[in-house]
């Protein structure tokens, strides 16, 4: 019998080599076992990469060499010998943090910086560095003359800022990567690519310090993966590494917890207007929750109408402050005026609102305490991780107008920057394929330390539906 052909346009770099289909669990068991190494791991990984980067872009910064050297002797831990890649906006030793921007030319870093060094202590074989968009800014990783493709469909963007890192793990070329979200960007990314991404609880994860100093502590560092135990044992072992103080531990999660939990569900944001796909997803997970014996009812979150204004002002901020400390931070030939249009466009947004930017922060912060009365009435909320399905690449190019690409970022990414205001943890699980063969995300939150909660929930949904696969799925 002639196999079906794949549909057009979807890529990936599964085949029969050392990695096979196993994600990061099971592979790191293969290691342990000997009936892999670490080394034949890093050659498929890199074998891999090197088939489907051509087409993804995802890569910013190789470093195989190294990563032969290290899988020789991998160092101990959870994920012993398992190829990774890290973002290209966390400092590591030997490489430069290059932030997806051509205004500069990176200097590779004497030392890893506070996350890398944590990171270190997986175990895992870093393969180099994932591409995002520029400094983190926009929900898709354009730039002129490359977009990070989705390997489901290469017409359509990945998402971002973890672009590069969902798209290597969707595509097969590694079991897991880094992600960092400060404003859905490992939620954004996985749900555009089929994958699970948790965005912690704030202080959770170590953080390097540039994110630790801004007044309102948006970025959380996490991983993107294929299944939820992956995701799983990555936070029960960095909570082994540096524990949380002031958060409530996480432990070992293998599996769905109890029944009768209360779940709220939100179909739209006050930003967005949610399409049918996308709210027909979220009503469905509503049913399936019932059907696992949970209390489910649909509700209006109490949602300020100025947050998201709020949250722009904010992060202009953000851009403000490159402008101003560009040339000492990243190197002297920094020029602010070869950023993108998307990046200039926030800073100046902001300007023309300084005096508007304290109250912005205070409401920013204010945001926690409604949804700690929220999360009085609910244990968990269930909402869209996008407000629509994943656009084409050009849609979201960030050489457009600022007024044009603001609009239309916010009419996609309605729901995940909340949780990056209030600190608390929300998870992207894959839900099936829409219409058009791109996949579908469903989102899960809960109140600050309750990555354990929403684990177990995302067990359960993982058990009751199965995730997509890219190899066979939409045939």
């Amino acid at each position: 019998m002639t196999p079906t052909p794949e549909p057009a346009h979807r890529i990936h770099a599964f085949t029969d080599d050392a990695l096979g289909d196993l994600d990061a669990v099971g592979l790191a068991a293969e290691i342990g076992a000997g009936r892999v190494s670490a080394a034949e791991a890093a050659r498929a990984a890199i074998a891999r990469i090197e088939r489907v980067d051509a087409e993804l872009s995802a890569v910013a910064c190789p470093d195989f060499a190294r990563a032969r050297d290290r899988a020789a002797q991998p160092r101990p831990g959870v994920f012993s010998g398992v190829p990774t890649v890290v973002k290209d906006n966390v400092d590591v030793a030997g490489l430069p943090t290059q932030q997806g921007s051509a205004a500069f030319h990176g200097r590779p870093k004497a030392h890893d910086g506070d996350f890398a060094a944590a990171f270190g202590g997986l175990g895992a074989i870093v393969l180099g560095k994932s591409q995002l968009s520029e400094f983190g800014v926009s929900p898709s990783a354009e730039s002129p003359g490359r977009a990070v493709r989705n390997p489901w469909d290469t017409r359509y963007t990945s998402g971002a800022s973890s672009a590069g890192s969902a798209a290597l793990v969707a595509a097969g070329a590694v079991p897991f990567a880094h992600g960092n979200d400060g404003g859905g960007s490992i939620r954004i990314p996985a749900a555009a690519c089929g994958l699970v991404g948790l965005k912690p609880s704030r202080g959770r994860i170590p953080q390097d310090a540039d994110y630790r100093r801004m007044p309102v502590r948006v970025v959380a560092d996490g991983v993107i993966t294929r299944t939820v135990r992956d995701t799983a044992a990555y936070l029960e072992a960095m909570e082994t590494l540096a524990p949380a103080p002031g958060l409530a531990p996480i432990g070992r999660v293998h599996g769905p917890g109890r029944s009768g939990l209360r779940i709220g569900v939100v179909t739209d944001s006050p930003a967005a207007v949610t399409d049918a796909p996308t709210r027909a997803a979220v009503e469905e997970a509503g049913r399936l929750m019932e059907s696992l014996g949970h209390h489910v009812e649909t509700f209006v979150p109490p949602v300020s109408e100025t947050f998201v204004d709020s949250f722009k002002t904010y992060y202009g901020l953000l851009f403000l402050y490159l402008n101003a400390t560009g040339r000492p931070a990243l190197g002297p030939d920094f020029d602010w005026r070869a950023t993108e249009s998307l990046t200039r466009g926030f800073a100046g947004h902001t300007l023309r609102r300084l005096p508007l930017l304290p109250r912005a922060i205070m409401r920013l912060r204010a945001a926690a305490r409604d949804t700690a009365a929220m999360f009085s009435r609910y244990h968990a909320v269930i909402t869209p991780t996008v407000s629509h399905l994943t656009p084409r690449i050009g849609h979201l190019d960030p050489t457009l107008p600022f007024d044009q690409i603001m609009d239309r970022v916010i009419a996609w990414t309605g729901f995940t920057p909340l949780q990056n205001a209030t600190g608390e943890p929300g998870v992207s699980l894959p839900w099936g394929l829409s219409a058009e063969g791109t996949p579908m995300g469903v989102h899960l939150t809960g109140p600050l330390g309750s990555e354990r909660m929403l684990l177990e929930l995302a067990f359960a949904v993982e058990q009751a539906r199965p995730f997509p696969d890219i190899r066979t799925a939409g045939r």
